[in-house]
């Protein structure tokens, strides 16, 4: 079981508000006008980007006409969305789409990642991170140790009494890209490797040379997050050269999932992408 989460929690909230207006037949903005809010206002708020107060959410839950049952649950969710998470301390570093991102994978029960030529973040070493994050030239020199602790600190979900559930696909290329230089990158795979023999929940599937071209998605790197409960679906986070955030169409998300399971057919399974990572590490 996950540990909770304020962003989980929020985004679960509006979820359900929004799925209770339309069952109840309101459109966006004649349902803002009922409850006291601009049209504006009330589209942030079924964004995320908007929080509701006590205050607010009482002609919210009237006008929805919710049980007793769902309006404490749903109270419940207000409160546990404004507690504050670490990701909310490191907002200085850190801006709001990444802060929701940390926030959701800090809720997760699993995650579903693929990277075709870079080992995850939740899989890399300070020195490896180090190499990846100082070579970015928008980072300030002195921001990147800040970043490479928040980077660390993201990992303690891969251990302790509820981890995470991790299942990295990766290309071989990864195994081979010099990041940091040869010294760096053995020592990431010795730790990829000691991590797969300790850790039963983490689970890294290597995408061999040999593989298919359609198994290879490019220089692509995304993430699915999945939740427990049938409330959520899944989260997905998409990243390219010049952009990462989340992805919130539904049919997006599915588009992901598609190319993660045909990603994950082509790949070696635990044992022989553990003894791949092995190989190149001694290289």
């Amino acid at each position: 079981m996950a540990p909770p989460s304020p962003t989980v929690a929020r985004w679960e909230l509006v979820l359900r508000l929004r799925e209770l207006r339309e069952q109840r037949g309101f459109d966006s903005a004649t349902f803002a006008k009922r409850v006291g809010f601009t049209a504006a206002n009330w589209s942030h708020v079924e964004k995320g980007r908007r929080v509701l107060t006590p205050h607010t959410v009482g002609p919210v839950l009237n006008l929805l006409d919710v049980s007793d049952k769902e309006r404490s649950e749903l109270l419940a969710l207000l409160q546990a969305s404004k507690e504050r998470g670490w990701w909310a301390k490191s907002s200085a570093l850190i801006g709001a789409d990444l802060q929701r991102y940390y926030g959701m994978e800090y809720g997760a029960a699993s995650i579903r990642s693929y990277d075709s030529l870079v080992v995850p973040g939740l899989l890399q070493t300070q020195d490896y991170a180090r190499a990846l994050i100082s070579a970015d030239v928008m980072i300030r020199p002195v921001q990147v140790e800040q970043l490479v602790a928040v980077r660390m600190r993201r990992q303690q979900r891969l251990r302790g009494p509820d981890p995470v559930n991790l299942t990295a696909v990766v290309g071989e290329a990864t195994l081979l890209q010099q990041i940091g230089g040869p010294n760096v990158l053995r020592g990431q795979l010795e730790y990829l490797a000691n991590l797969l023999e300790e850790v039963d929940t983490v689970e890294v599937r290597v995408i061999p040379f040999s593989a298919t071209a359609g198994a290879i998605l490019g220089a692509a790197s995304f993430h699915l997050l999945d939740f427990a409960g049938e409330t959520l679906p899944a989260f997905g986070w998409a990243e390219s050269v010049v952009f990462g955030g989340a992805v919130d169409n539904s049919e997006q998300v599915r588009d992901l999932a598609f190319a993660y399971a045909r990603a994950t057919e082509q790949s070696l399974g635990r044992t022989d992408s553990l003894t791949m990572i092995r190989k190149y590490a001694r290289v």
